[in-house]
């Protein structure tokens, strides 16, 4: 019961400043938190990135390997996004199989990169119908103060833009490795998902965890290097009208090209 009225009192608190407007942390409506992108944080893996955004910190490592395709994708390779909260991320994270939340994190991160088409698993074929590369990028939550959805997808597009792929041939229907070959994995474009939450009237970008706990409804929307929008996912108990969806896209454009533009410098700096 405590609990309840702590939240209740902050809701009022954080709706009250919006009123006002003003953001609990004095961020404009429209500002997402400060974006670090630290590219290569795990030294053995084919690929990866460390991201802080605000006080939410992700890490992505890229796992390149053989594997055989989907029967009804022989001519494609695989592309498998994976998503972890450490219990020392937040004490509500318990230890155990992941819940809805998570599974739904995971979810949202893999669908917005693969449907911008970002990796181009056409050229991850081996052999057709036989053996193809499959990526796999699996992200882990190092702490938690709201909007996972953007600290993880740009975790995982920083560390995918920097993955470096081996080489491998059929040898008697074995994958086998050749050496000294590899190359930069295949990529397109540079998703960027931008996550909104609507808090009474007001819609905010990016929102931190006091934000998060006491949001309405929620928006992500990810759009590619064009500005397209590839991608979008609503949560929470309430809606949006057609307005306010609108204006979702916009800002998640105008967002978006910001936080591209900082994934691409963490990128070269890392050259």
């Amino acid at each position: 019961m405590s609990i309840n009225v702590i939240d209740d009192l902050k809701r009022a608190k954080i709706v009250e400043l919006l009123d006002q407007g003003q953001r609990i942390d004095g961020r404009a409506f429209d500002e997402p938190r400060k974006l670090t992108v630290e590219i290569d944080a795990i030294p053995k893996a084919n690929g990866s990135a460390r991201v802080r955004l605000g006080d939410s910190e992700a890490v992505c490592g890229v796992k390149i390997q053989p594997d055989r395709p989907f029967p009804d994708m022989g001519d494609k390779g695989i592309f498998i996004c994976t998503a972890e909260l450490l219990p020392l991320s937040h004490p509500s994270v318990e230890t155990g199989p992941p819940g809805p939340d998570v599974i739904e994190l995971a979810r949202v991160v893999d669908r917005g990169i693969r449907e911008s088409h970002m990796v181009d698993v056409s050229q991850l074929v081996i052999e057709k119908d036989k053996s193809v590369v499959g990526v796999f990028a699996d992200i882990v939550v190092v702490d938690y103060d709201g909007n996972l959805f953007d600290a993880c997808s740009y975790a995982a597009t920083a560390a995918i833009l920097k993955s470096k792929t081996p080489k491998w041939e059929l040898k008697d229907d074995v994958p086998t490795l050749v050496e000294g070959a590899e190359f930069d994995l295949p990529t397109t474009t540079i998703p960027v998902s931008v996550t909104m939450a609507k808090i009474g009237n007001h819609i905010l970008v990016d929102p931190n965890g006091d934000e998060w706990d006491c949001m309405d409804a929620r928006i992500t929307i990810t759009s590619d290097s064009d500005g397209n929008i590839v991608a979008l996912q609503k949560g929470g108990d309430s809606g949006f009208t057609i307005d306010e969806i609108v204006k979702c896209g916009e800002l998640s454009i105008k967002a978006g090209a910001q936080i591209r533009e900082t994934l691409k410098q963490a990128g070269e700096s890392s050259q």
